[in-house]
C-alpha cells in the first residue's frame, strides 16, 4: 500500500486540470470509470465526451451563468460535470430528494435558471411532480436532446479539442468556484456551500496523504454526486489518484449492490452506516470480501455494523468525519490505527481551534481551517454573491473531543442538545441509550418545547414494542442520567432519511410537533 506525504503545491490546479495531471500519469486509454451500464470509459473517453457536450451546452448557458445539475450517480453526471467546466461554466449540484421547495430555494440563492437533467433519470425515478414545479422557475436541458443533435463533424471536433486539451479548455484560477454543494439539511434550509478548485483537489490529495492506497485497488460508490462524500470520495478521489472506479445511480439497491461489488471486484467502498446495514443484511456470505478498504461517514458507525461486516466479510469499517463545508472530509480512522468510537485524526493541512459551549460540558465546539475549507457560503440577497468566512474559519457546529494522541470523538451538535430541567442533555446520547437497549432497531430523537422543564425528549424508533420503561430501567442500571430518558417514545415503520443517508430530523421535528399538538388540542 502506497501513503504518501502532503504537498500543498499540488492542490494550485483546477479540476480539469487535475483530471488532465492523472491522464499523463496513468495514460489516455487507462479504463478509469464504469457504472451501471457496464460500458467501461478511459480518461480520454471522458474528455472527448466532455468537449462534445461543452460544445453544445457553451450555446445554451450563459458566461458566468451557474448551470443547475440534477442527475444520478453515474458517467453521465461526471461527464456534464467536466463538460461544464471545460466551457468555464460553474455547476450547482441539486438534490433531487430535496423535494420542489428546498430545490425552489437552492436554485434561487444559486441564480440557477437553467437545469441539466435526463428524461430517462425523471422517469425512472418517477419526478415527474418535481420536474413539473421545477419547470415552473427554471428551463430543463435534457441531455438526450442535446445528444441527438451530436454529429459527426461535432465528434471529430471533440476529438481534436481532447488531443490538446489545455489550449481549449476555458481557462480559471484554483480560487474561483469550482462548484456549488448544498448542505444536507439535516436539522433546517439547506444552504449554498461554495467550494473553489483548490478546495476539492486539496481534500483529495489530504485523503490520499493520509490513507494508504494500493494502486491496484478499484473503488464502488453509489452515494449521490450532489454529496460531498459522493463528489469528492466516490468519484474525484478515484479519478485525479487514478484508480478505476464503478459508480452505481442510488444506495438504495441493497439487493444489488453486494453482488455488483462482488461482480467488480471492488476493494475500496463508501457508504454510510445506514445503508452498510441495509447491504450488508441483504449480502450473500462472500459478497463484500474483496473490500479492502471501507470507509463510513455522515452518520456514526453502530458497533453492531463493525461486527457484522468483520465476521461476515473479514471488512474493518474505517469512520471518518467531513462537512460539505470542508470538502468535505476533516478526519478520519487509519487501518494501522483504527480507534473504535472516534472519527479518526485530522487530515494533514488542517488547523482547529476549540471554544467552550455555556452548559456543555466534556466537549467543545470545533471550528477548522484548511485548504478543504469553501470560500464561504451563497449569499441569497446578492447575486452571485458569497458570505466569506472569517480569516477562513469554518464553525462545523459539532461539539466535540480531541484525545492526547489527536484522535477525534464526535459529542453531538450545538443544535442536538436538549434543556431538560436546567441541564443540557446530548439527544446523539439519547439514541445511543436506545441502541443499547434495542440494538436492532434504528433511533432517532428530537426535543419539543415544555412548560415545566424547558424542553421534552421525544425519541422515533422502528422497534416494535419500545416502551419509556425500558430505556428507564437500562439509564437507570448503567449510570446514565435520567432526564435522558424520553418522554414519548413514537414507533414508526421507517426512520426518514435524507438522500445521503443521513436521519432527516426536519421532518420528524415536524411529525413530533404536528402528533403532540393534536394529543394536546384532543
Amino acid at each position: 500500500m502506497v501513503q504518501r506525504s502532503f504537498e500543498p503545491a499540488r492542490t494550485r490546479v483546477t479540476l480539469f486540470e487535475a483530471l488532465l495531471r492523472a491522464r499523463e500519469t496513468k495514460g489516455g486509454k487507462y479504463p478509469i470509470l464504469e457504472d451501471h451500464e457496464r460500458k467501461p470509459l478511459s480518461y480520454d473517453d471522458i474528455l472527448r465526451a466532455s468537449f462534445a457536450l461543452g460544445g453544445k451546452l457553451d450555446l445554451l448557458i450563459k458566461k458566468h451563468e451557474t448551470a443547475g445539475v440534477m442527475l444520478p450517480t453515474g458517467a453521465g453526471c461526471a461527464i456534464t460535470f467536466f463538460a461544464l467546466h471545460s466551457i468555464g461554466r460553474t455547476p450547482a449540484m441539486l438534490n433531487f430528494t430535496a423535494g420542489a421547495m428546498n430545490l425552489r430555494s437552492a436554485c434561487q440563492a444559486a441564480n440557477v435558471r437553467k437545469i441539466l437533467t435526463s428524461r430517462r433519470f425523471i422517469e425512472i425515478a418517477k419526478l415527474e411532480a418535481l420536474e413539473a414545479k421545477l419547470s415552473k422557475f427554471a428551463q430543463l436541458i435534457y441531455l438526450e436532446d442535446i445528444r441527438q443533435t451530436i454529429d459527426l463533424g461535432d465528434k471529430l471536433v471533440a476529438v481534436a479539442k481532447a488531443a490538446a486539451p489545455r489550449l481549449f479548455a476555458a481557462k480559471a484560477s484554483p480560487d474561483d468556484t469550482g462548484v456549488i454543494l448544498f448542505t444536507s439539511g439535516s436539522y433546517g434550509t439547506p444552504r449554498g456551500a461554495v467550494l473553489s478548485h483548490a478546495n476539492i483537489v486539496a481534500n483529495v490529495e489530504q485523503a490520499h496523504a493520509h490513507v494508504p492506497f494500493d494502486p491496484e485497488w478499484s473503488f464502488f460508490s453509489p452515494l449521490p454526486l450532489f454529496h460531498c462524500f459522493g463528489l469528492t470520495g466516490g468519484l474525484m478521489l478515484p479519478l485525479f489518484t487514478g484508480h478505476k472506479c464503478f459508480l452505481f445511480p442510488s444506495p438504495l439497491a441493497v439487493k444489488e449492490i453486494p453482488k455488483l461489488i462482488h461482480d467488480t471486484g471492488a476493494n475500496v467502498f463508501l457508504a454510510t452506516d445506514t445503508f452498510a446495514q441495509q447491504y450488508a443484511r441483504n449480502a450473500a456470505d462472500g459478497d463484500m470480501n474483496c473490500i479492502k478498504l471501507m470507509v463510513c461517514g455522515a452518520e456514526r458507525v453502530k458497533e453492531e455494523t463493525r461486527e457484522v461486516y468483520k465476521q461476515r466479510f473479514g471488512v474493518e469499517i474505517l469512520e471518518g468525519y467531513g462537512a460539505t463545508e470542508a470538502a468535505p472530509v476533516i478526519a478520519v480512522n487509519e487501518p494501522a490505527d483504527n480507534r473504535h468510537g472516534t472519527v479518526g485524526r485530522f487530515l494533514p493541512g488542517m488547523e482547529y481551534k476549540l471554544e467552550p459551549v455555556p452548559g456543555i460540558d466534556g466537549g467543545k465546539k470545533l471550528i477548522v481551517r484548511g485548504p478543504n475549507v469553501m470560500r464561504g457560503y451563497l449569499d441569497p440577497t446578492k447575486p452571485f454573491g458569497i458570505d466569506l468566512l472569517p480569516q477562513g474559519w469554518h464553525d462545523t457546529g459539532d461539539v466535540v473531543d480531541v484525545d492526547a494522541d489527536g484522535f477525534i470523538r464526535i459529542l453531538g451538535r450545538v443544535k442536538r442538545f436538549a434543556k431538560v430541567g436546567g441541564e443540557m442533555v446530548s439527544l446523539n446520547a439519547v439514541e445511543s441509550y436506545a441502541a443499547q437497549v434495542w440494538q436492532h432497531g434504528t433511533h432517532a430523537a428530537v426535543a419539543l418545547p415544555d412548560s415545566r422543564k424547558g424542553e421534552r425528549i421525544i425519541l422515533f424508533t422502528d422497534q416494535q414494542g419500545a416502551e419509556t420503561e425500558a430505556i428507564q430501567t437500562w439509564c437507570k442500571a448503567n449510570g446514565a442520567s435520567e432526564l435522558a430518558v424520553p418522554k414519548r417514545i413514537v414507533v414508526v415503520d421507517d426512520i426518514p432519511v435524507l438522500g445521503s443517508g443521513k436521519t432527516d430530523y426536519v421532518t420528524l421535528q415536524r411529525l413530533a410537533e404536528k402528533k403532540f399538538a393534536e394529543a394536546k388540542a384532543a
